[in-house]
């Protein structure tokens, strides 16, 4: 009798593991006063605690099926070796999708020029990390850098990844700026395309997902983060219709659990249209996996063990497994 199952292990394509720390803070009500403890959190941090709390943090996302990370990183360059060697120790594959900041935030998470930033993830790349390019936003970043990251990445075959349209201020404040929205600036900056990620994209609106339909850029969801933050619903059944790839992410890690994020998706688009199978479980398997590891760059990244005998899988028929662990399954039926 089999009893277990052979997985590509799922990809977490975004991951500000330091934010871990926060679980079970219920402080803030709303995204932007929660973000002031995310700022204070961030600035406690060195290269100690960041090896430290990243270890325990991968631990869990391998034990839940998580065997490779995007981690989002603007804590600066010695802590971005500690989350390497922390990835490393924890048997993860990691990209380290280091963040351009020019402006906003802390000083540590700032750069004085795009030159400077390429000199951080030159050096990265020059120790063997696998990096991406990864502009914080439009917030963090202007026109004038969006284009030079935007022409850098794709030169250098390089994924570049970028939180947009998360919030609708985030939307208020870009149209006052630059007459637009979020993801048309991405659009006009070179920002858009096959080997770009758009994080979120919560409040995109009907042209913006157009956008990212003919550019055929991803978006990465993470619905646990974004319930938690009341950042609002993924348009799911619009990105569904307009068939956009999407990838999965833990994002603040408030919860670390690829299936229920799958889950999640699932049940937002049955949620805006009355319908049931939005996405189906196919796409969504291929989401959690292929997509994320496609979006983060990746050919090769571990497999994961499902175990049939977990009381989740109990009477359930080998041709509906696939159905079920999307539909009723945690992390937890991962083998250890």
């Amino acid at each position: 009798m089999v009893e277990s199952l052979l997985l590509p292990g799922f990809v977490n394509a975004h991951s500000h593991t330091f934010q871990r720390a926060l679980r079970g803070r219920a402080g803030g009500a709303d995204f932007w006063a929660w973000r002031e403890l995310m700022i204070a959190e961030a600035e406690r941090q060195t290269p100690g605690s960041v090896q430290a709390l990243y270890v325990e943090t991968y631990r869990e996302m391998r034990s839940a099926g998580y065997t490779a990370v995007g981690e989002f990183h603007y804590l600066g360059l010695p802590e971005a070796h500690a989350a390497v060697a922390a990835a490393a120790d924890a048997g993860v594959e990691l990209v380290l999708l280091l963040v351009a900041y020019e402006r906003g935030g802390l000083d540590r998470m700032r750069q004085p020029s795009v030159a400077d930033y390429l000199r951080q993830l030159e050096q990265l790349r020059g120790a063997g990390v696998a990096v991406g390019v990864a502009p914080h936003s439009v917030r963090a970043c202007s026109a004038a850098w969006l284009e030079q990251l935007g022409r850098y990445a794709t030169a250098e075959g390089l994924p570049l990844h970028v939180h947009a349209d998360e919030q609708p201020r985030e939307i208020e404040e870009c149209l006052a700026e630059h007459g637009c929205r979020p993801i048309e600036l991405l659009a006009l900056t070179g920002c858009l395309g096959p080997h770009v990620t758009v994080v979120h994209a919560t409040h995109a609106d009907g042209a913006e997902l157009d956008l990212l339909a003919e550019s055929g850029t991803t978006v990465c969801a993470c619905p646990t983060t974004e319930a938690d933050l009341a950042d609002g619903f993924l348009p799911a059944a619009r990105i569904a219709h307009r068939r956009i790839s999407l990838c999965i992410g833990s994002d603040s890690n408030v919860r670390i659990d690829p299936l229920e994020e799958l889950r999640e998706l699932e049940g937002i688009g049955r949620r805006q249209t009355g319908r049931r199978g939005i996405f189906g479980t196919e796409r969504l398997l291929c989401y959690g996996a292929d997509e994320g590891a496609r979006s983060l760059g990746l050919e090769r990244w571990p497999e994961i063990e499902i175990d049939l005998g977990h009381p989740s899988l109990a009477r359930v028929g080998p041709s509906d497994v696939f159905d079920a662990l999307v539909s009723g399954c945690g992390g937890d039926v991962v083998a250890r």
